[in-house]
């Protein structure tokens, strides 16, 4: 008898990314045949996402995208929004199972019987029950790997339903994080990017309880020392806890990279405070200006937020003036959508969507500014560039260690290697054209 198969989609972020391919490594361990999303499978596991409206609504197109492909297919939805709003997916048409927070990791536990069921079967928990914490992380789908290092969030942003989706701050134990990252760099993986809700409060629940031994800057120096990793790179810290200490190590380190992304949501103290943030404006700034002391050369990314309730004509041009005038290099922008059991909800001053949709395309053209600006900085300076595997249109692509996205005509012996490079020109499409310093070194 042949292997079923089973087919995944995550949507979101890099942390759904690293525990979708876990997820997928357990199906593999049980005798599932891995296929793509594209392909005929017997079963369809969508990794879902709730921190915004959109990715609430994407989940229905892809359960009928699998629904055209295999009409028998047995649909599980497991993720954030599966644990938000349950029932709500489980009334999707041809949704047969949903998994909440603490369930996704077995799921192969609840596939005894795969035929269709009229109303999807629920397992969930409460989200005080997600208190334990299981490892991932992503392998064989990129040439780099994201590697979870923590879980859960403590914070209570006015805006944010991810402590209701994932439950407290949680953490890895030290050990079993270097113990991954040598499995990824054994499989040839050349970048290993940290993830996590909210990885600057690495170390707390380390033990199951708040109590911990380890720091974040702990982790950073022991990933430092792990052979055979070329790069590591920090996604998402929260700037209260990106420290002088780690950010003066990662610009002495012999794998980090220069690169920081750094969520803000707002330039404007007044709405900072009714985000609930742990910052003002003041403290980015330092951040800010520390990071280009040590690292001239660093690329920031800043995510922020436009719509949230009260804010005005007045904070939004406040954040905006405010974000033109920092050296940053590119922009992430959230449009606000309404969460619900979320404080902000019940906030006045709701924006009208019209004028959220205008923001958000005011801060979308800033950031196409900062970062064809920050591109022409880089322009003369030597770096290496981590190639990827897909060809696009004819052409091959790849950052540098500071996330200068390069193109050069496609070349499949150039994929997953790292190579010195001068870059040179900027392209009509907004990448950046080099001259190679180095041949193709062995992948």
């Amino acid at each position: 008898m042949s292997a079923k198969k089973v087919a995944f989609y995550t949507l979101g972020c890099k942390l759904n990314f690293s525990e979708t391919s876990t997820i997928a490594r357990s199906f593999e361990n049980e005798g599932f045949e891995r296929v793509e999303f594209t392909d005929r499978a017997d079963i369809y596991v969508i990794n879902t996402c709730s921190v915004t409206e959109n990715a609430d609504k994407r989940f229905k197109t892809i359960v009928k995208q699998a629904q055209k492909i295999n009409e028998n297919a047995f649909l599980i939805a497991v993720g954030c929004y599966a644990q938000l709003k349950p029932e709500e997916l489980a009334e999707v048409d041809g949704v047969d199972l949903v998994l909440g927070a603490t369930e996704k990791f077995k799921v192969t536990d609840y596939l005894n019987d795969l035929t269709k069921n009229d109303f999807g079967e629920v397992h969930s928990c409460e989200i005080d029950e997600a208190d334990f914490y299981v490892g991932s992380y992503s392998i064989g789908d990129r040439t780099r790997a994201f590697l979870k290092v923590q879980d859960g969030c403590d914070y209570k942003c006015t805006y944010c339903t991810i402590p209701l989706a994932r439950g407290i701050s949680r953490s890895d134990k030290l050990e079993n994080v270097l113990k991954n990252a040598a499995e990824i760099s054994e499989q040839g993986i050349k970048e290993i990017v940290l993830t996590g809700v909210n990885i600057g409060d690495y170390g707390k629940g380390e033990f199951g309880n708040k109590k911990h031994e380890h720091t974040f800057l702990d982790l950073v120096k022991a990933l430092d020392e792990v052979e055979g990793i070329e790069r590591l790179r920090i996604s998402s810290i929260e700037p209260n806890l990106l420290k002088n200490e780690t950010i003066d190590f990662v610009a002495q380190s012999k794998t980090f990279v220069p690169h920081f992304h750094i969520p803000l949501q707002s330039g404007s103290d007044e709405i900072l405070k009714l985000m609930r943030r742990r910052y003002l404006s003041d403290l980015y700034v330092d951040r800010v200006e520390q990071i280009k002391k040590v690292m001239p050369n660093a690329c920031i990314g800043v995510d922020v937020i436009v719509g949230f309730p009260g804010e005005t004509e007045e904070h939004f041009l406040e954040t905006y003036n405010f974000l033109n005038k920092l050296d940053i290099s590119y922009l992430h922008v959230f449009t606000y959508s309404e969460r619900d059991n979320t404080p902000a909800t019940d906030m006045d001053g709701v924006v009208p969507l019209k004028v959220r949709k205008k923001r958000s395309k005011m801060l979308r053209g800033l950031s196409a500014k900062k970062r064809r600006a920050f591109y022409e900085s880089q322009l003369g300076n030597t770096c290496t560039v981590l190639f990827e595997g897909e060809n696009k249109e004819g052409y091959i692509h790849g950052f540098t260690e500071n996330y200068v996205k390069v193109k050069a005509p496609w070349d499949p012996a150039k994929v997953n290697t790292l190579q010195k490079i001068k870059l040179t020109e900027i392209d009509v499409d907004g990448l950046v054209r080099f001259e190679s310093l180095t041949e193709a070194a062995t992948v």
